[in-house]
């Protein structure tokens, strides 16, 4: 629903498509795409805040790493908030107005892409820690300046790629109100938006971590096949999640008799809402995976009085997490993908 308008009235023009088939879709997306925004949005605001709040309270910034990894839960934050509004549109109508309409638009679309951008920064650096971890240590107050100059961009580049959808956005009519836009974008931006948010984020994942999986088999280290099976779990989890979505999108950018077959757009709606998963893995698969990380997590349930609920001892899992850190730090860093 945030990125397709399923009640366009070019959707079911054609005689492929059944009167009945027309409102069996429209039922179909008028109830699942509003739960999968609020499993999104839920699961999404839960997670990214947990990482917000322990980088900000309880983890320095002390790493390029740890910069890529404060920017990316804001961004996927943002990007959650506005779910709900999509899913109260996809149940009811479009009751927000036009400015509203415009302004989410945009909010949706500048974080959508500032989290897949910031993701493929996330890859480089890890290539620059791993296949040259002397020159990035040596060189690691400078790599911090050029890291907040390049989120600094990062922000700027996704606000000018969101404004075709502030500018064009707005109320429209189809048997009811809802947010949306002409077919006015080009296709030069849709290029570029799918460039941004799929295809550059692939190719660095390819690139940067096929180079990283050769450096890792030839170094030697406990924690090796641990990194090797996290490297797979991310670029799997991009896969499974964002491909499916972004080659219906070329599809339907190409082929015209599929754009107006009702089956096309359930695909649309399932393969949409699988690729906004991500906003809900990210904290996991960037973030938890730390030592760090964990033992800052651990810190907060014990400062938020939730430990004795859950039945640890806060002291026992610190003091396990600071001595799996310690065994650590005496490997050499090639064998480690996450040193935060």
């Amino acid at each position: 629903m945030a990125e397709y308008n399923y009640e366009d009235l070019g959707f079911f023009n054609s005689s492929n498509d059944s009167s009945q088939g027309h409102q069996d879709f429209m039922q179909f997306s008028k109830f699942f795409l509003p739960c999968m925004y609020v499993v999104v949005f839920t699961c999404g605001l839960v997670g990214n805040s947990l990482v917000l709040v322990i980088y900000v309270f309880y983890q320095k910034l002390k790493s390029l790493t740890d910069v890529f990894l404060m920017n990316l839960p804001l961004a996927d934050l943002v990007f959650v908030c506005t779910l709900p509004f999509w899913a109260y549109a996809g149940i009811h109508e479009w009751v927000f107005g036009s400015v509203m309409c415009k302004a989410l638009l945009g909010i949706y679309t500048l974080n959508f892409y500032t989290s897949m951008l910031i993701l493929t920064c996330i890859t480089v650096d890890r290539f620059v820690a791993v296949v040259r971890a002397t020159k990035a240590y040596n060189q690691q107050a400078k790599r911090m300046a050029w890291g907040k100059a390049i989120c600094s961009s990062i922000w700027v580049v996704s606000l000018l790629v969101s404004l075709p959808q502030i500018i064009y956005g707005n109320v429209l009519y189809h048997d009811r109100p809802f947010c949306g836009y002409h077919e006015a974008i080009s296709s030069m931006v849709l290029a570029i938006q799918m460039t941004l948010g799929f295809f550059l984020p692939l190719l660095a994942m390819v690139i940067c971590y096929s180079v990283i999986i050769k450096t890792l088999l030839q170094a030697r280290g406990f924690r090796k096949h641990k990194s090797l099976k996290i490297i797979f779990l991310v670029v799997a989890v991009f896969l499974l999640t964002q491909t499916p979505f972004n080659l219906v999108k070329l599809i339907r950018s190409t082929s015209w008799e599929y754009h107006t077959m009702t089956s096309f757009h359930y695909a649309i709606a399932v393969t949409e809402a699988i690729a906004y998963l991500r906003a809900c893995l990210n904290p996991v698969l960037y973030a938890f995976v730390g030592l760090k990380f964990r033992k800052n997590f651990w810190k907060l349930m014990k400062d938020a009085g939730c430990l004795p609920y859950l039945g640890v001892s806060g002291q026992h899992t610190c003091s396990e997490d600071t001595s799996r850190s310690a065994s650590a730090s005496h490997n050499v860093e090639a064998t480690s993908m996450f040193h935060l």
